[in-house]
């Protein structure tokens, strides 16, 4: 590539807009796409990159690895069911099983603040050990920088992996056909409420968990099955809504799915209300949808139920023809509303 060429490339987000980077530029929602779309896909552009898969599928002589890297700034660093040592492995092995691999070894990366406690280093360290194990993958490496005090917000942690994918897969979000099933693997919204209650310490009748899971165990079941999966994607931030229309505007189709069909708990419904917020817009950390043909997708519901984290499985709606939005919904009164994708993000520091 012409090096030259390159630093004439004229920035094509408009400064007067944004001359400086928000917090709703890593939220998940239109402004992060337009972050990565516009620059980075614009400057790094090659045909591994730009198919915009969860995680990078590289061809090794015969066989196919998956590349995959997440960073995790999470606050606070522990929440009703989970915490960030967990979260940043499952969240890196997450994004390798959507791509259809099998996550082996990880690296780990540590930005840590001077005056850390030693003690919550030593939880978080322990809890990634364990992360490790649940899940079958190898931390291999890693690196650890110190920062200046009151310039690191405690520890931040970066984790990439990488994975196998079997031969005869072929996840492609390129495969969407109209008519394809969208299997959605549960209950939605849980992770970013439960985040948000300790960390402005609001008091609910009950405690909400996250739904912090590893999904590999999930999709190598479906796999199995061999059900000519089109599409995954996990719902992390931006929630369900940005993740259909990430997929819907990627294939030029739409996607309408039923509201009566998205299962969200009565405590984060009743949570999102009291702050105002959608649960369809919420983050997850053990959700996922399955993009599939449309005679597939009973099976594909009964082999997500047989697990813990998919007991509330559903199909929830179908890729259609191009229409006036992306994603639409209809609603549990008959009509029809459009989900479109948020500027930012409602919650934001949740992964």
């Amino acid at each position: 590539m012409d090096t030259r060429k390159i630093t004439e490339i004229t920035c094509p987000i408009s400064i007067s807009d944004y001359p400086e980077i928000t917090m709703a530029h890593g939220g998940g929602g239109r402004l992060m796409n337009d972050l990565i779309g516009k620059i980075m896909l614009r400057v790094f552009s090659n045909p591994i990159l730009d198919a915009r898969h969860d995680g990078a599928v590289i061809a090794v002589g015969e066989g196919r690895l998956a590349f995959a890297t997440d960073s995790h700034v999470i606050t606070p660093l522990f929440f009703p069911g989970g915490d960030i040592g967990a979260l940043s492995v499952y969240g890196t092995v997450n994004d390798l099983a959507m791509c259809g691999a099998h996550a082996k070894w990880l690296s780990a990366g540590f930005i840590i603040e001077e005056g850390f406690s030693m003690e919550t280093l030593w939880r978080i360290v322990l809890s990634m050990a364990e992360a490790s194990m649940k899940t079958g993958v190898s931390i291999v490496t890693g690196d650890t920088k110190v920062v200046d005090r009151g310039k690191g917000d405690g520890i931040y942690i970066n984790t990439a992996g990488i994975g196998i994918i079997p031969p005869g897969i072929d996840i492609d979000p390129s495969r969407i056909t109209e008519g394809d099933a969208v299997v959605l693997s549960g209950d939605i919204g849980r992770h970013g409420m439960a985040v948000m209650a300790i960390r402005e310490g609001i008091e609910l009748e009950s405690t909400i968990r996250s739904d912090l899971a590893p999904l590999d165990s999930m999709v190598r079941d479906l796999l199995r099955e061999e059900l000519d999966i089109h599409c995954m994607r996990d719902l992390t931030r931006g929630g369900l809504a940005s993740g259909l229309n990430e997929i819907a505007s990627m294939v030029d189709s739409s996607i309408r799915i039923e509201e009566n069909l998205i299962p969200v708990q009565d405590e984060v419904q009743g949570a999102c209300e009291i702050l105002g917020f959608d649960p369809l817009y919420v983050a997850n950390e053990g959700r996922f949808v399955v993009i599939l043909p449309r005679e597939n997708a009973e099976r594909a519901v009964e082999i997500l139920r047989q697990h813990d984290s998919g007991r509330q499985a559903e199909i929830i709606g179908f890729v259609e023809k191009p229409q006036y939005a992306d994603v639409l919904m209809t609603s549990s009164i008959g009509s029809e509303r459009i989900v479109d994708m948020m500027s930012g993000e409602q919650l934001p520091r949740i992964c």
